[in-house]
């Protein structure tokens, strides 16, 4: 589990306990900093960092996982007296210009026992409205004064704000990101001119020289240097006109919550924002991410795979370790029964009144929730040589229940479908089998926003809906970074073919592939003409054969494609010359000899992989037949898990919901997939062992289970065999609703072999030791 950015194992626990055990005198300075050790958790400047183990060593304590020596009352540990601050000096009232006043000098405060730091405290208590603190975390504090006048005023910095919806928009980065970067981050907490001192453009003066001074200050106390700067000014007292003067940026406005505000009561006064960037790329070094993480839990023992729950879920890090456990008791739940409203799913009073509280508490957002599979799936991702990243997006209609708050429109009219759009990226092998989401994003539609279609050319890409796909691909980008051996193709149908798109692909040479089914018969760059006609004009490459399902009345055939392939560079459109041209590959595939009354298949791929060859043209073609992989996936997510259904009242509380039934659903979709890739394991991989000898018992018609667990793609045929498959030789594999009810009804099935194995169980197990009627 995660607490306070580092990773705590079952092993490190148990280090704790033993030593609490065997030296119950021990102080908690002393456990931290063994604690540290055994951690390698250090700050910048190679010192232990003391204060944020014994922060998580209270949670885990708190929490019930470890126990801690009682605290020290005496000795170095016991309050100190407090000194008499010193006298304020004698300080005149200053009235003149900046270039009177004769220089600006920054007095940095070293110890807080200097005459200095007392002088420092006294002025904030007497002159600022907050008084001299505490102050939070890693600080530095000033003193300002002039050769001529005396001091003047004081200010300080210290750790920035860990959540700060404003800053954290602003700067775009990942939770993940923000983990790593926050200490990079620090806030301008005190700034006091005193009133006596009246010189225009002091203020913004003072602020410019710290910008100047506080990198190398930061790194000579702390190791590191810090790259943004933010600070809170109090709209109802203040108008920021300083920091506007300094060139800080305004980012945004508080909402009042505060980090103490749990019950949302949003008591203080609301604050604007402010940051100033100390590099020119501030942001790109915040949200750069650590590309070793996933590399290095390659070699980690893996979760047992019968609680898979807890190997997808049990990292969710909300604060509070009881909230984790509580989702991880509820993606049980679903999974047993993903058809079942919450209440069937839960199956009991208290856990279903727990799962609607999970549902409301304001930590469990749909990022927190999917941010433990995220990381599963990059772990899966990072074994894999290719894996297609493919995006997608569906709406989720909730018109039956109007009463719903926080819905958009999902239709072109404004009388139409209310509901949710949601934009996912699932990563998949190249055999198909789903290896778990890598993004998501969810989202209501505004009423006033109906229409805007109309006005797309005029607005930039980050005002319309067609961002997603770059966000998405940001995100793939940032998953490349931390999976370096995996070659990651991002992989969308006619919708993705944006032009920002591409040249975000090519921005990075180490940046993901990038593959679309084009829409537009773009211009090329030079004298070669449209897309279509010049690709249309290239020699064909030969002819690849194709089986397409039967749909409705149609019946299923082969089609013969035939493919030709060539690298294009494409012009930017009219609207956007401020774009460069753009080199691609594109790959052209068309049905030859297709029964009459039937509309041949044809599809135009564009693509940054190299395309040089027909093997690799014919390559590109599989890749995105893959991609209707995510069709299957969202349809089991609607008829499955019944997500459409779900009556909670608010959108937030649908999305809390949704995250958990997006894992439920590739669950189901990865055990289909998984059956037929490797369809000779033991299912004891997927299934737990009270369920697959129910399911064999139930199916064998005998009271006895075998003594070895039968294969993976038995155990699933098995499965959907309780939803309808009939396994007949024409039948192929199972599908994904056949599956979904088998293993609703194997819940109830599991539930009652554990209760007759426990009443009967002891002259089951074994078969009697002879058959033959005279013995004994």
């Amino acid at each position: 589990m995660v607490v306070c950015g580092q990773v705590f194992t079952q092993e490190v626990l148990e280090k704790i306990r033993a030593t609490v055990e065997s030296e119950p005198k021990i102080s908690r300075r002393a456990l931290s900093l063994r604690v540290c050790e055994w951690l390698d958790w250090t700050a910048a400047n190679g010192k232990p960092k003391q204060m944020s183990c014994r922060t998580a060593l209270l949670k885990l304590h708190r929490q019930g996982l470890v126990p801690l020596p009682e605290p020290a009352q005496s000795g170095v540990c016991a309050p100190k007296k407090e000194k008499r601050p010193p006298p304020l000096p004698q300080i005149e009232p200053v009235r003149c210009s900046l270039q009177q006043l004769g220089g600006v000098e920054l007095e940095k405060i070293g110890s807080r026992y200097s005459k200095a730091s007392r002088l420092w405290n006294a002025l904030m208590d007497t002159y600022h409205y907050l008084g001299a603190g505490p102050l939070c975390g890693a600080q530095m504090r000033y003193l300002i004064h002039s050769p001529g006048h005396s001091y003047l005023g004081a200010l300080a910095f210290s750790a920035a704000a860990w959540r700060l919806a404003a800053r954290d928009n602003w700067i775009g980065w990942s939770d993940e990101a923000r983990r790593q970067h926050l200490p990079k981050v620090i806030c301008n907490s005190r700034f006091l001119i005193l009133p006596q001192v009246q010189v225009a453009n002091l203020a913004s003066h003072v602020l410019s020289l710290c910008a100047r001074r506080i990198e190398e200050d930061w790194r000579a106390r702390y190791g590191f240097a810090p790259v943004l700067l933010e600070s809170f000014v109090e709209r109802d007292r203040f108008a920021g006109t300083c920091y506007r003067a300094a060139n800080w940026h305004h980012v945004g406005t508080t909402c009042g919550r505060g980090r103490q505000d749990r019950d949302r009561s949003r008591a203080l006064p609301q604050k604007d924002v402010y940051v100033l960037p100390l590099q020119k790329k501030a942001t790109e070094v915040l949200c750069r991410e650590s590309p070793q993480v996933v590399v290095e839990q390659k070699a980690q023992k893996p979760v047992a795979v019968g609680d898979w729950a807890e190997q997808e879920l049990g990292q969710a890090d909300f604060g509070d370790l009881r909230l984790t456990q509580r989702l991880v008791s509820i993606a049980r739940d679903f999974c047993a029964c993903p058809q079942g409203s919450v209440p069937q799913a839960c199956q009991s009073r208290a856990k279903t009144k727990a799962a609607y509280r999970f549902f409301e508490h304001p930590e469990t957002t749909m990022d927190k929730v999917l941010q433990s599979h995220y990381q599963s799936t990059l772990e899966r991702v990072a074994h894999e040589e290719t894996v297609l990243a493919v995006q997608d997006t569906t709406t989720l209609d909730y018109s039956t229940h109007p009463a719903t708050e926080r819905l958009g429109p999902i239709a072109f009219t404004a009388n139409g479908r209310i509901g949710l759009l949601v934009h996912d990226t699932m990563a998949f092998s190249v055999q198909g089998t789903p290896l778990g989401l890598v993004d998501l994003q969810c989202w209501a539609r505004d009423f006033d926003d109906i229409g805007k279609k109309k006005r797309r050319h005029q607005l930039p890409i980050e005002q319309k809906e067609s961002h997603k796909w770059l966000v998405s691909f940001g995100k793939l980008s940032q998953a490349q970074k931390r999976c370096p051996d995996t070659s990651l193709v991002s992989v969308g149908d006619r919708e993705a073919d944006i032009y920002e798109l591409f040249e975000l692909a090519l921005r990075e040479p180490c940046s993901p592939k990038l593959l679309v089914r084009a829409f537009q018969n773009r211009l090329l760059a030079g004298e070669q003409g449209h897309l279509w006609p010049t690709v249309a004009q290239q020699p064909a490459a030969g002819i690849q054969e194709v089986s397409v399902p039967r749909r409705g009345t149609r019946p299923a055939r082969i089609a013969r494609l035939q493919v030709r392939f060539a690298r294009v560079t494409l012009k930017p459109p009219q609207d956007k010359a401020q774009l460069p041209e753009l080199s691609v590959w594109a790959v052209h595939a068309r049905e030859v000899d297709h029964p009459e009354q039937v509309k041949p298949l044809e599809w135009m791929l564009l693509t940054t992989a190299e395309v040089a060859t027909f093997e690799q043209a014919l390559e590109r073609l599989k890749w995105y037949t893959l991609r209707w992989g995510i069709e299957v996936y969202h349809r089991t997510l609607k008829s499955g898990c019944k997500i459409e259904e779900r009556q909670l009242g608010h959108a937030d509380r649908i999305e809390a919901c949704l995250a958990i039934d997006l894992v439920v659903a590739w669950r189901i979709l990865h055990l289909t997939k998984l059956g037929r890739e490797v369809p000779d394991v033991p299912c004891s991989v997927f299934f737990e062992e009270a369920q697959w000898k129910a399911l064999a018992v139930y199916i064998n018609r005998d009271p006895i289970p075998p003594k070895q667990p039968p294969s993976l793609r038995q155990a699933t045929r098995m499965a959907a065999s309780l939803g309808g498959f009939l396994g007949r030789k024409s039948d192929g594999e199972p599908g994904t609703k056949s599956l979904w009810i088998g293993l609703q009804r194997l819940d109830d099935l599991t539930a009652m072999w554990k209760v007759m194995n426990a009443l009967y169980g002891p002259h089951l197990r074994e078969p009697p030791v002879s058959s033959d009627p005279g013995y004994g």
